[in-house]
């Protein structure tokens, strides 16, 4: 959020680097190589068991540590992961504070991201120096920055801050033409899916300047918010989008949460919640498509 009115999310710890190169390495130092021999002779048998339930080639053809679920890693550059994108205070040149993703409309102009992102929430008002850069990598912008026409919360986050309302959609301004999903395409937004679904979160830790993601499977943390256990996701995450039910051939899935409401999105780097998505992420999804143009 910007720096007059940064939520709690902005304060996290950072994350701690994985080392992964370094455990598979200590790994690989453990294990005979498969078809090595002792000084003097054979293997002993214990040694040929032990690298025939673990030989060299199945360690290094393993999937790296930092890929297991509920491990955060960088995003590669996909079709699914240009449609999520960094919130900037005026322009690229300003920091980058949350997260937001294209998600499917009749207007073909929406992101979703969390309330607390785009209104001060509690008898604040809207923030009106956003923008959204798609796929932002390094300082690159391969597909611009788009400007917001109108910034959508429910009414009642706008009077209490209340955390299970922690959800705000932004309808953005055609450019050059186009509309952000006809040049990135959209996942769909999806309602009362139930609290338990193996779900990919990506979004952009203020400390870095690329995205991570990362899969686990979701849980319920009370009566309206959900939880999910994925390392790293420090200030800047919040609005990240968590998507099920992937599609790999269309590159599309279903978003079911947000970083966001409970402590607005997480005390700590490494759980991260999100305000369960039932009738009132449907009434404002609604709201929101009546403002496209």
């Amino acid at each position: 959020m910007p720096p007059r009115n940064r939520p709690p999310a902005a304060r996290r710890r950072r994350p701690r680097p994985v080392r992964t190169a370094a455990l598979v390495a200590a790994l690989l130092a453990l294990v005979p190589c498969a078809g090595c021999v002792q000084a003097g002779g054979a293997r002993p048998a214990a040694a040929a068991a032990a690298s025939g339930t673990w030989p060299r080639s199945r360690l290094l053809k393993a999937d790296p540590l930092g890929r297991h679920p509920g491990v955060s890693h960088p995003a590669r550059p996909s079709p699914s992961s240009a449609r999520v994108g960094a919130l900037f205070e005026r322009d690229r040149r300003g920091d980058h504070f949350c997260t937001a993703s294209v998600v499917a409309s009749p207007g073909r102009s929406l992101l979703i991201t969390a309330a607390h992102c785009v209104h001060g929430g509690s008898g604040g008002d809207y923030h009106q120096d956003i923008v959204f850069a798609p796929a932002y990598r390094n300082g690159q912008t391969p597909d611009g920055i788009w400007e917001p026409a109108a910034l959508v919360v429910d009414r009642r986050w706008a009077a209490s801050g209340d955390p299970d309302l922690d959800v705000a959609f932004i309808v953005l301004r055609p450019r050059d033409g186009r509309r952000i999903a006809d040049v990135l395409g959209a996942n769909r937004l999806a309602t009362g899916r139930g609290f338990v679904r193996t779900a990919r979160v990506t979004g952009y830790p203020r400390s870095g300047s690329d995205p991570i993601t990362c899969i686990n499977t979701t849980a319920r943390h009370s009566a309206r918010q959900l939880r999910i256990a994925c390392t790293g996701y420090s200030g800047g995450t919040s609005g990240s989008p968590w998507i099920t039910d992937f599609d790999p051939e269309r590159h599309t899935g279903s978003v079911i949460g947000v970083i966001g409401g409970y402590q607005q999105g997480g005390a700590t780097d490494d759980v991260s919640y999100s305000p369960y998505f039932g009738e009132a992420v449907a009434r404002l999804y609604r709201q929101a498509v009546a403002k496209e143009s």
